[in-house]
């Protein structure tokens, strides 16, 4: 069974990340793994915290000589804003010199407080936040190196940004993350691209911000992942628990759900047919996102995440009511992003990643990256 675990606040020491059921023989260095989490750094309308911080790497565990060895696998992301929180951050016996008390409307912030017994925000905010998300992409970035093996590329662009929304039909294939990384809202679509950009600036010149929509795509999943006997098996509802758990996102679609729903039944489906070419079954569309009862088809898998706009805002406007005088006033702020769409678009593909892995795993699992690839290999040869 693969799985992970995150620890560390976003203006700690460090974040750390364990990795538990990859097979031996999997190739991993600090080098990809960085330039997922550059990737996780970019687009246009992030704070100024991006253009300053810094992800250093460190393997502690379960690497040698740069390929897993079977165990855990531990990485280390140091935070080089660090030395400016030592104090504020210390796991030492002490107080805060300013407590923040200002809960922040649509946060973890007040909810947060009021689960744990906890006087103020930070003790709920440093973990709730999206810095966090950092832990996830490094591990992701291992999966995505596992999936390759296996024929398998994850890919994800923005499609809505605000209210503008890109063309339908303009997504990117297997091989053109490039392409949308060099968007700076990684939008596929150049002319929507353009009316986003103009979205974020007139949102930032008021102290707002915005949310959007994300599509990622797994493309080369076979058939078989996933499972329809249980309702912890079927990978849409993994996927949906998976992206769901993304900070901010409030919707998960998968294929072209929303739509369908108001469709009826003779053309919402995907019709079947045989290809004798390549001797396999194929679709005429993928309305499924390449799922049927809770099992991939062989079709792209495809799914969107909803991401609302920012809770803290540079313009102090939500209203709030202080913990301690219970008088009412505003949310307090923390240094924010106009919006930060583009970038949950690499985490979601690293949850997409982790998903496909894990089911990909259990499915041709084996103590080595040669068995598992065998016995897909030998999966994929019953199927024509």
């Amino acid at each position: 069974m693969l799985r992970f675990l995150t620890a560390g606040e976003s203006h700690g020491k460090a974040l750390v990340v364990i990795i538990e059921g990859l097979p031996a023989g999997l190739a991993v260095t600090t080098e990809p793994i960085g330039q997922e989490l550059a990737r996780r750094r970019l687009g246009f309308g992030r704070g100024p915290r991006m253009r300053f911080e810094a992800d250093e790497l460190t393997l502690l565990g379960g690497v040698r000589h740069g390929y897993t060895k079977g165990g855990p696998v531990a990485i280390e992301i140091a935070n080089t804003e660090w030395p400016k929180w030592t104090e504020e951050m210390s796991p030492a016996p002490g107080e805060t010199a300013k407590p923040l008390t200002q809960p922040r409307p649509g946060h973890a912030d007040l909810a947060g407080m009021q689960k744990y017994g906890l006087s103020e925000a930070r003790d709920v905010l440093e973990r709730a936040s999206a810095r966090e998300t950092a832990a996830r992409v490094a591990a992701g970035a291992i999966c995505k190196a596992l999936l390759r093996q296996l024929g398998i590329e994850v890919v994800s662009h923005v499609v809505q940004l605000g209210a503008v929304v890109a063309k339908a039909g303009r997504r990117p294939g297997p091989h053109q993350l490039d392409a949308v990384d060099l968007s700076p809202v990684r939008c596929f679509d150049p002319d929507a691209e353009a009316e986003m950009i103009e979205a974020i600036k007139a949102a930032a010149k008021e102290g707002d911000s915005l949310g959007g929509v994300a599509e990622v795509i797994g493309y080369g999943v076979p058939v078989g992942l996933g499972s329809h006997v249980h309702w912890d098996r079927k990978i849409d509802s993994l996927l949906a628990q998976a992206l769901m758990s993304i900070q901010a996102v409030k919707a998960v679609e998968i294929g072209d759900g929303v739509e369908v729903a108001g469709l009826r039944g003779s053309v919402a489906h995907d019709p079947i047919s045989w290809d004798p070419a390549s001797e396999r079954y194929a679709r005429a569309s993928n309305h499924a996102g390449g799922i049927e009862g809770g099992i991939t088809n062989g079709e792209p898998v495809v799914a969107r995440c909803y991401m609302k706009p920012l809770s803290t805002l540079n313009r102090p406007v939500l209203k709030t009511v202080d913990v301690v005088t219970k008088r009412e006033t505003v949310s307090f702020k923390e240094r924010t992003d106009h919006t930060a769409v583009p970038a949950m678009g690499v985490v979601a593909e690293t949850m997409m990643a982790w998903v496909l892995a894990g089911e990909a795993l259990r499915k041709f699992g084996g103590d080595s990256m040669a068995e598992v690839v065998r016995n897909r290999d030998s999966f994929l040869a019953t199927l024509a």
